[in-house]
């Protein structure tokens, strides 16, 4: 098994509290993991939180947010998020905890790569969501986007 193996990371991931938590969806779908990688100074992760904390408005709107996390050990100043889409026809605006959320109306990943694309231009059609990312982009000293297909055994489908 150790020749299968060439290298392993850790991590212990908090979630930022103006995320939504990650709710069991049903599938297929695939997901966006994008991972940022932060420069290391003091203030970068608080900074970071607070441009975040006004932006994910404009992404919550549809429920596509669907985690964000950041490292507390392993590599630090390290920043995941996950992204998904709204089911068609479901109410959306609507802030949901996992005990409440109606069944006909969980948030789904994107169908597809095409769905990914037109979820993603559309946000960039907000007024407002360009000006937050664009104080982001100077903390951001490597990204890495991965498109993710669940394990059937995953509760997000």
């Amino acid at each position: 098994r150790s020749r299968l193996l060439l290298a392993r990371r850790n991590q212990l991931l908090l979630e930022f509290s103006f995320w939504n938590e990650p709710l069991p969806r049903r599938g297929p779908h695939v997901y966006e993991l994008r991972t940022y990688k932060l420069k290391a100074s003091p203030g970068t992760m608080i900074e970071w939180g607070n441009n975040w904390a006004r932006a994910i408005k404009y992404r919550q709107e549809n429920q596509e947010a669907v985690g964000g996390f950041f490292s507390q050990i392993g590599e630090l100043y390290v920043v995941h998020h996950l992204w998904g889409e709204w089911a068609p026809g479901a109410p959306m605006g609507a802030s949901y905890h996992r005990d409440t959320l109606p069944p006909p109306c969980v948030p789904i990943a994107y169908r597809d790569l095409q769905s990914r694309e037109e979820t993603r231009n559309a946000a960039w059609r907000k007024s407002g969501w360009d000006e937050n990312v664009y104080y982001t982009v100077p903390l951001i000293r490597s990204m890495e986007s991965r498109i993710m297909i669940p394990l059937r055994i995953s509760p997000l489908q």
